[in-house]
Formats: C-alpha cells, sequence, structure tokens
C-alpha cells in the first residue's frame, strides 16, 4: 500500500505540472521542503504558489511532463523515488517548444498519516569537454 501511496503521489504531481495546477503541486509539499530544481536560484525553500504560477505562465501552449522509469524506495517513515522526466513546452515570444530530459529524485516524510514532499533535486547532465554545454540533446 505504501509504494502504491506514493505512486499516487507522483502521478498527482505530474499532472498538476501539466494541468499547470500550482496550488495541487503545492499541497503534495511538506512547507519546509527544500528542492534544487532546474530553475534558478540553487536552493529553493518549500513549494511557492506565487512562484510556480509566474514559472507555468511563462509558457505558451501545454506543458507536458513525463516521469520514466518510476523506481520506490520505502523505509518506514520516509521513502524516495528516482526517475527520468521529460519536459517540453514553448516559452513565451518563442516559436518552437523544447524538450528537456532531466534526473530527478523525490523525497517523501510520513506526516500526520501521509506522505508529503519533503526534497526534490532534479538535474541536467552537462558535457565535461571544456564548453560545460549543458547535455540537452540526451534521451532515455
Amino acid at each position: 500500500m505504501t509504494e502504491q501511496r506514493i505512486r499516487e503521489l507522483m502521478a498527482a504531481r505530474t499532472t498538476a505540472m501539466a494541468a499547470r495546477d500550482a496550488a495541487g503541486l503545492a499541497a503534495l509539499y511538506e512547507p519546509a521542503a527544500v528542492a534544487f530544481t532546474l530553475a534558478p536560484p540553487l536552493v529553493h525553500h518549500g513549494e511557492d504558489p506565487a512562484a510556480r504560477q509566474a514559472w507555468f505562465d511563462g509558457f505558451d501552449g501545454p506543458i507536458e511532463y513525463e516521469v520514466r522509469d518510476l523506481e520506490v524506495v520505502v523505509g518506514g517513515e520516509v521513502a524516495y523515488t528516482h526517475s527520468v522526466n521529460r519536459l517540453s513546452t514553448t516559452p513565451k515570444g518563442m516559436a518552437q517548444p523544447f524538450e528537456l530530459w532531466f534526473r530527478s529524485t523525490v523525497c517523501f516524510r510520513k506526516v500526520a498519516g501521509d506522505w508529503r514532499i519533503t526534497h526534490v533535486h532534479d538535474s541536467t547532465p552537462f558535457y565535461m569537454d571544456g564548453t560545460f554545454r549543458a547535455a540537452l540533446d540526451l534521451k532515455p
């Protein structure tokens, strides 16, 4: 049951991202959650619905968000997942959408009888060939 609940929460997170549902996304997080996301700054504290909505509003058209190869590990009152995720959308003012595959780890803690997101770490690999370019062309 616990692994299933974590999978349900990850599915709800995916749905909220695609639906641009900032409040629904924030409801999955503990207020003191720490996130290392793709967007600056280096560390985000909590899931701020207004900031997330501003991020959503920076895109035209649909936001496609996919979680692939989701692994779930549960131990007592903590759990974590890892996956490779795809984000595709069109930034405002751009003619074409972009597609980005990135790595994601989401950590959960059981709080008041249910699981809540307490930590997120997303990362994109970069080329270590001296250019330090983000490896945006990678696909699973």
